[in-house]
């Protein structure tokens, strides 16, 4: 019997045990072994995988930069193999209320701005480091507001959005920062009301989550989980439950230009420096 190729994911949600064990399942069903391990954390999975506990992770964006910056520090590589459609091209908003001044980012100045989890690359660092390109520094030209649901999760949770967007819309807050999928989502639950709040600023668009593979991976074993991620259909009544859980409906290859922004936000913010240095 071969070995397992092994997977690395975080528990961010019970259902992550059940996503896993349906690709589990799918994968056997094509002869091709394979496992995971779950890590409550993504600074003790990026650990983990350095260390060869698992070949293959299942990266936040925060994470694949986190993995991709110690293997250039330790003469590795890194490599984004796969990633979701859903994955591809996201934006990010800063929103405020329509009772308000606030008409561009350069009126945040002395205001409070809610934001997500610290390591929220999608409801803080990218939003926040749009708003320090423009002029305003963080936490000394405006205040900001922490939402650490999940922290250690990178910004999985979407509790911490929500929650910036009650804050905002309570008044306890000026503006706040969320993914705009998430804006329209909560538009639908009455949370976040289009009629009470409009958009002062957008992002550029960023990528998200991606499959992650070191150096010394297993490469035959590597190809072949692509190929068969590559290949699952939607209009396939048994992969589709799967794909739902894991919000897409096609996987694409891995692609690495979708990261600038967060790349610029970890720079000026030093956001990995005791990580890197640990």
């Amino acid at each position: 019997m071969s070995k397992p190729l092994i997977l690395g994911a975080v528990a961010y949600d019970p259902k992550v045990v059940t996503i896993w064990e349906g690709f589990k399942t799918y994968f056997a069903e094509h002869d091709f072994a394979f496992d995971y391990v779950l890590y409550s954390n993504y600074e003790q999975q990026v650990a983990s995988h350095f260390a060869g506990q698992f070949h293959v992770a299942w990266n936040s964006p925060l994470a694949w930069i986190e993995a991709e910056r110690l293997a250039a520090k330790r003469g590795r590589t890194a490599a984004a193999i796969a990633m979701r459609d859903t994955d591809r091209d996201l934006t990010s908003v800063i929103v405020a209320r329509r009772n308000t001044s606030i008409a561009s980012l350069a009126d945040l100045k002395g205001k409070r701005v809610a934001v997500g989890a610290k390591d929220s690359p999608q409801a803080t660092l990218i939003p926040l480091e749009l708003i320090a390109k423009s002029g305003l520094t963080p936490c000394v030209d405006f205040e900001v507001i922490y939402f650490n649901i999940g922290e250690g999760k990178h910004g999985d949770h979407i509790g911490g959005e929500r929650d910036a967007a009650k804050a905002l819309m309570a008044g306890k807050a000026d503006a706040c920062c969320i993914l705009d999928a998430n804006r329209v989502l909560f538009a639908k639950e009455a949370t976040l009301p289009t009629a009470e709040t409009h958009i002062v600023a957008t992002t550029e668009p960023f990528d998200h989550c991606n499959f992650t593979v070191l150096d010394g991976a297993p490469r035959p074993a590597s190809e072949r989980f692509v190929e068969l991620l590559l290949a699952m259909s939607y209009t396939d009544p048994k992969v589709r439950p799967l794909l739902d859980m894991e919000g897409l409906k096609q996987w694409l290859p891995g692609r690495l230009s979708g990261y600038a922004a967060l790349n610029r936000a970890v720079d000026r913010f030093q956001f990995l420096d005791s990580f890197l240095q640990g």
